[in-house]
C-alpha cells in the first residue's frame, strides 16, 4: 500500500509542537488519512486554529514547564484509551543561556527533557498500543558534543548552535536507548532530520534571522514546512524496519557522531533524564 493512501482510521496520533511548522502540517496530513489527532502546542490561538483546520483536538503545554507536561500527559491518558503514535516534535533554540522554573537549561529542557518526560509518562499506554515514538532531531547532531556535566548547566559560557546541536544529539541517543529498553514489546521508535525548514524554530536567532528565513529571500535555501513534514508522516506510516534508527529526511543514515552509538553515554543520559524530570520507573 502506498504511504499516501494508507488508512489511519482508528489510530490515535499525538503531535507536539503542532501549532505551526512541520508539526501543523503533519497533524493535517495524518488527520486527512483518518487518524484521530491530538494537536499539542504552546500558543492557544495557533493550536486551536491548527486543530480546527485538521478536525483534531487541541491541547496546550509549554515544554519549558514540567508541570504543564505532566498535566498534558494526564489529559492524554484520560482522553485516549490507546495512543498509536507519539510525535515528539516540540523544540526551539535560544541565543542566551536561560534557566527554566524547573532549574534546567532552557534548550535542553524543551528539546530533550520534556519529550523524555512525556514519553515516560505515556510509556505504559504506548507499549500497550504497540505504538510508534517519532522524534524530530537535526543533522546538527553530526557536529555536537554531548557533555552531561555541562549540557544542563544554568550558568557559564553558552553557544546557541552548540546547545541546540547537543539537544538534538540527545534526541538520537534517547531514540536508540528507548528502542533497546522496549525491545520485544512491539513499540517502535525512530528519529529524523526534516531538512532545512523555514519555521518558527529560528525565531530566537540573533539579528532577525528567523524573520529572514521565513521571507521570500530564503526560498532557494529552505524547504516549506509541508515538505519538512514528509519524513515524520513517512515514519508514522511506513512498514519498513525503522526501530532505533535515524533518518536524514527519508534516507536511513548510520550515525556519524560516535556519541550517538555510545551505550554508556545512553545509559548515563537516561539516568540523568530520569533524575532531573522525576520520571524514574
Amino acid at each position: 500500500m502506498a504511504v499516501q493512501d494508507q488508512d489511519l482510521t482508528g489510530k490515535t496520533v499525538v503531535v507536539t509542537g503542532a501549532s505551526s511548522g512541520i508539526g501543523a502540517e503533519a497533524a493535517a496530513a495524518l488527520a486527512a488519512r483518518g487518524a484521530t489527532v491530538a494537536v499539542v502546542g504552546r500558543s492557544p490561538e495557533r493550536t486551536a486554529e491548527v486543530a480546527a483546520k485538521a478536525g483534531a483536538e487541541p491541547f496546550l503545554a509549554d515544554f519549558a514547564r514540567f508541570d504543564e507536561v505532566r498535566k498534558l500527559a494526564d489529559q492524554l491518558l484520560d482522553r485516549y484509551p490507546r495512543i498509536d503514535v507519539l510525535a515528539n516534535n516540540a523544540g526551539g533554540s535560544w541565543p542566551k543561556r536561560t534557566a527554566t522554573d524547573d532549574g534546567n537549561e532552557l534548550t535542553f529542557q524543551v528539546n530533550h527533557l520534556s519529550p523524555f518526560l512525556l514519553t515516560s509518562l505515556l510509556l505504559d499506554r504506548l507499549v500497550q498500543s504497540q505504538a510508534r515514538v517519532i522524534n524530530t532531531a537535526s543533522m546538527t547532531y553530526r557536529m555536537a558534543k554531548l557533555n552531561l556535566d555541562t549540557v544542563n548547566a544554568t550558568t557559564g559560557s553558552f553557544n546557541q548552535m552548540g546547545a541546540y546541536a547537543a539537544s538534538k544529539l540527545a534526541n538520537i541517543v534517547f531514540t536508540r536507548e528507548l528502542a533497546r529498553r522496549t525491545a520485544g514489546t512491539g513499540l517502535v521508535t525512530a528519529a529524523f532530520h526534516p531538512g532545512a525548514v523555514a519555521t518558527h524554530v529560528y525565531d530566537n536567532a540573533p539579528l532577525g534571522l528567523g524573520m529572514l528565513i521565513r521571507s521570500p529571500l530564503a526560498k532557494p535555501f529552505f524547504i516549506t514546512p509541508k515538505k519538512g513534514s514528509e519524513p515524520l508522516v513517512h515514519l508514522v506510516t511506513t512498514a519498513d524496519d525503522i526501530n532505533g534508527h535515524y533518518f536524514h529526511r527519508l534516507e536511513l543514515e548510520p550515525p556519524s557522531n560516535k556519541q550517538a552509538v555510545d551505550q554508556a553515554l545512553a545509559q548515563q543520559l537516561w539516568e540523568l533524564s530520569e533524575r532531573v524530570t522525576g520520571a524514574s520507573r
